[in-house]
């Protein structure tokens, strides 16, 4: 049985690329909510700094993440990423102690 993995990730974005950023990612929402393995997908803007954005992120499996993570959008951004960002991600896997309110 596989088990659930989740994930909070740090996108620090260049000051001017916080916009762009903000628009293409606004647009990946709804779509990796509705893949199959996805429990949670939320994207997070901090209110004191406006150019870090959080993904707090949660899905059935690794092997689900690593279907998400294949797809050829999060590809082509995942090689361009640096474009956009100060530096690269920072992600911190995390332990699900509560379950999710929508979890299927």
């Amino acid at each position: 049985m596989n088990e659930q993995y989740g994930f909070i990730l740090h996108a620090q974005t260049k000051p001017e690329k916080a916009e762009a950023f903000a628009a293409l990612f606004s647009g990946y929402v709804a779509a990796s909510r509705a893949e199959e393995g996805c429990i949670e997908y939320h994207m997070l803007r901090d209110q004191q700094d406006p150019t870090l954005f959080i993904f707090y992120e949660v899905w059935q499996s690794k092997e689900h993440l690593a279907i998400h993570s294949g797809l050829p959008h999060m590809q082509q951004f995942n090689a361009q990423r640096m474009d956009y960002l100060l530096r690269d991600f920072e992600i911190r896997p995390i332990e699900m102690l509560s379950p999710s309110v929508g979890s299927r």
